[in-house]
């Protein structure tokens, strides 16, 4: 009877979960970081870049304290594979005969893309296929991708669509701020109840080429019209939850299920006014204070000095917020369907514990502590964004046979 006891205790002993510290959680992250590449949907570094001057005025291998993004901390995020964003200011759609139009302007930023990678062949390889990533991945290369943010980019060209994804583009975001020839932005009036005949015949031809459609910054209604048109899944390359902070830049529950069905994937952005619905509504409020200053004529730096004393008092978002969004799109959509987008250097609200690139492993710790499996935190990390794109692949592939 002592005997059973004994044994009784002992093997309740072994079945009861170990809980890990925090370290420990970081440390599990650093080993699936370190045999599954973390695919990071979006990264503005190309225009932060192009803004202080190009690849000769910035070296990403030295520490950038001005950026969120240089190669130590890359090689300290575990970073696998980054899709670098082909930002397109929409006010090149008006920049006539004075100005760089949305074409060249997308060129401009693609080769700055790949001439920085090529600058560093020790740490980044191109990609444009999941075999890429993976190959590059075990090679102990970041990969690059490029996805150009702003279809207004192709200049309502089926050709100029063709010649970017010839160039590497390997994912188009319909629309950025403002709404377009041929789809309705999510922050600008809908013109069009969502995609015209032009923006299907957009959809249909990324998916023939292979290029993956991606939905941040559409309006709802584009978003269904996309996913009704569409034979491969969709991307949200930086998107987060609406059910949790109620901008129209995030996913509304119905549409997260929606992907689901489609097969695709919202990728979790981390601006704080997408992460957290109280600095989103302190963000409206400020925005509304500087717009009457502007209108009461005070001048531009008074304004920016007053915005940045406000914020300076504002709320914060959190890591765990972010986590929360993650825990929120897999409780709706399922664990196949989240990923991350991370939008730095694109973005100067950031959540307290995710300042750069260097702090995914703290992101990935959190999901573990919450009781992730690790087969799910690595679909979120990279496997769920491999899987779109080789389901895009081959319905180029089918869509090119004769």
């Amino acid at each position: 009877m002592q005997r059973a006891v004994g044994v009784s205790v002992a093997l309740g002993l072994c079945l009861t979960p170990l809980r890990l510290s925090g370290q420990d959680y970081r440390a599990q992250a650093l080993r699936i970081l370190r045999t599954t590449p973390l695919v990071d949907g979006h990264n503005d570094l190309p225009d932060a870049m192009r803004e202080r001057g190009g690849i000769d005025s910035v070296d990403l291998a030295k520490s950038q304290p001005a950026l969120q993004t240089d190669i130590p901390r890359l090689r300290a995020g575990g970073v696998g594979a980054q899709f670098w964003a082909a930002y397109v200011p929409v006010t090149t759609m008006q920049a006539g005969d004075t100005g760089t139009g949305p074409a060249v302007y997308a060129l401009e930023q693609i080769d700055l893309v790949l001439r920085y990678c090529r600058r560093h062949p020790d740490v980044f390889a191109a990609a444009s296929t999941a075999d890429d990533i993976e190959r590059n991945f075990r090679a102990g290369r970041i990969s690059c991708l490029i996805g150009i943010e702003g279809g207004h980019a192709i200049e309502n060209s089926l050709g100029a669509l063709r010649m970017f994804y010839q160039l590497g583009v390997r994912y188009m975001t319909l629309t950025h701020w403002r709404t377009i020839a041929w789809a309705d932005a999510a922050t600008d009036t809908a013109r069009h109840g969502g995609l015209t005949p032009l923006g299907v015949d957009v959809v249909r031809e990324m998916n023939r080429l292979g290029m993956l459609v991606d939905l941040s910054h559409v309006s709802d209604e584009t978003m269904l019209d996309a996913l009704r048109v569409t034979r491969a899944p969709v991307i949200y390359s930086h998107s987060s939850a609406r059910a949790l902070s109620d901008h129209a830049r995030n996913v509304p529950d119905s549409i997260v299920r929606m992907l689901a069905a489609n097969g695709g994937v919202v990728m979790a952005n981390f601006y704080a006014p997408f992460v957290s619905d109280a600095v989103r509504r302190f963000s409206q409020r400020v925005q509304q204070r500087a717009d009457s200053l502007r209108v009461a004529g005070v001048a531009a730096p008074a304004v920016r000095d007053s915005v940045k004393a406000w914020n300076a008092r504002g709320p914060r978002a959190t890591l765990s917020q972010v986590a929360d969004h993650i825990d929120h799109l897999r409780r709706v959509g399922g664990a196949d369907h989240v990923g991350i987008g991370s939008d730095f250097d694109g973005i100067d609200a950031l959540p307290v514990g995710l300042e750069d690139v260097s702090k995914f492993p703290d992101l990935i710790a959190e999901l573990l502590r919450r009781g992730w499996s690790e087969a799910d935190v690595r679909k979120v990390v990279g496997l769920n964004v491999l899987r779109v794109m080789r389901a895009a692949e081959r319905v180029a592939k089918e869509l090119q046979s004769p």
